[in-house]
């Protein structure tokens, strides 16, 4: 892979060649991928999805507001702009033509980064990291099952694997009436955006990190290709004609969310009194050890402040290793020969380690987050059995007037029965995905009569 190809500044329907040079720098196009996904409806539904905790969650007498799934898109960008900006530098450093002869700047990687870092979660269901399960158990074991028959089998893997990834990919791309090519982002933001560049078949086909999901569904394959193509990914051979190496800025943007979920759901445990204060700072301090000022940590009073300042090291100090471990294996991501995430190959491996597997313990599965899942699984699971029935009837032509009324509570480019059975059942379970934690339980209390 070339640096110059990956960075393409091409978008969906462009018959001409974007150069950078020519680039207005006051409006560069990168950065007009950031504004795009940040005023898309996708991106503001995300206010309202489940990060990790139910959202407001009461502790003692007050309520205390963690993570969102959009906070938490937020902080990763920032995370990603700072590692783009700092590898930007350092690439450029290497290879001086890209900036004297194609004219890229170090804050093009950083702009790169964040926009597809904000983006990374906009395909996620609602109800937290068991949506997606919920999804595929459906078609898998529930009454989805029912359809398997009338799909291909990699379209049936598309549905019992429904993946996030996928999803966004078919979010920021998707063609609608009057709105070609989506939010039509740049072919290189699209490219750092997709961290497993494959159909869903064959599924985990090596032990390589880009074989270890999927990220596009069957919908999307066309445009797929044209992206790859166009900024050059490397073939996989583990999955010919379907899968590829990945862009070497997703592992920026892997690493800027690992860092925040790693360091910042940690901390929203520990502000909500599942992690004790002070075995937590313990693993904290462990991390940042050799950039702690003691005399200014013992300063402060405030458990609160001393948390920030512990996260804000903890998180530069992830930054330095991902970046270090990145330039130091730039010439393998580029042939496709690095199979792991940054943060496994740092040298602060073990104390990540040791942070997840608390979060996991104490944090992931603990009462709030279980119940909200458990709820978010009967959700999801009604809500699709009553659209996908309502509207196979009506494909198959043994539609009752309650399943016709019944697609008239979809939006209008969800009410189509003019597709395959696939097209149907995907775009159905899109629907579900799109929607916040509170508007999934609105129209379920809807449709079930809880609420009139």
């Amino acid at each position: 892979m070339i640096w110059e190809q990956l960075l393409s500044l091409k978008r969906q329907g462009d018959t001409s060649k974007r150069l950078r040079k020519e680039q207005n720098e006051t409006r560069l196009g990168f950065e007009v991928d950031y504004d795009r996904v940040i005023f898309s409806s996708a991106f503001r539904s995300l206010q309202d999805k489940t990060q990790v905790m139910p959202m407001p969650i009461s502790v003692g007498s007050k309520k205390e507001f963690v993570h969102t799934r959009l906070t938490h898109s937020l902080e990763v960008s920032v995370v990603g702009r700072s590692l783009g900006r700092i590898a930007g530098q350092q690439i450029l450093a290497k290879y001086p033509y890209l900036k004297e002869v194609h004219g890229y700047q170090f804050n093009d990687f950083g702009a790169i980064v964040a926009a597809a870092a904000l983006a990374h979660d906009i395909g996620n269901p609602p109800f937290g990291h068991s949506g997606e399960k919920a999804i595929g158990n459906f078609f898998k074991q529930g009454p989805g099952k029912q359809y398997r028959s009338e799909l291909t089998d990699v379209e049936y893997q598309d549905l019992i694997d429904f993946e996030g990834n996928a999803n966004g990919f078919k979010l920021l791309t998707e063609s609608k009436a009057g709105v070609p090519g989506g939010l039509r982002l740049s072919f290189a933001t699209l490219g750092a955006f997709m961290k497993y560049p494959k159909a869903s078949l064959p599924k985990k086909p090596s032990s390589h990190i880009a074989d270890k999901k999927f990220g596009y569904f069957q919908t999307e394959s066309d445009f797929f290709h044209e992206v790859v193509t166009e900024i050059g990914l490397l073939a996989n051979p583990s999955n010919p004609g379907t899968g590829f190496f990945r862009h070497p800025l997703t592992y920026l943007v892997e690493a800027a969310d690992d860092i925040c979920y790693t360091i910042i759901d940690f901390e929203d445990g520990i502000n909500l009194g599942l992690v004790a204060e002070e075995y937590a700072l313990e693993y904290l301090i462990k991390l940042v050890k050799d950039t702690i000022n003691t005399k200014k940590y013992n300063a402060m009073n405030s458990s609160s402040d001393r948390l920030s300042y512990l996260r804000a090291l903890a998180i530069n100090t992830l930054i330095q290793d991902a970046v270090e471990v990145f330039i130091k294996n730039e010439d393998k991501i580029l042939r496709g020969e690095f199979e792991s995430a940054l943060l496994d190959k740092g040298k602060y491996q073990a104390q990540v380690d040791d942070i997840i597997k608390l979060s996991v313990d104490k944090i992931y599965q603990c009462d709030e987050v279980i119940d909200k899942e458990l709820a978010g699984y009967r959700l999801i699971s009604d809500l699709l059995e009553m659209y996908t029935t309502a509207l196979i009837n009506i494909k198959n032509g043994n539609d009752t007037n309650y399943d016709r009324l019944l697609v008239k509570s979809l939006p209008e480019n969800y009410r189509s029965t003019e597709g395959s059975t696939y097209n149907i059942l995907l775009d159905t379970s899109c629907f579900v995905a799109s929607l916040s934690d509170s508007a999934a339980v609105h129209i379920h209390d809807k449709l079930t009569g809880k609420t009139v």
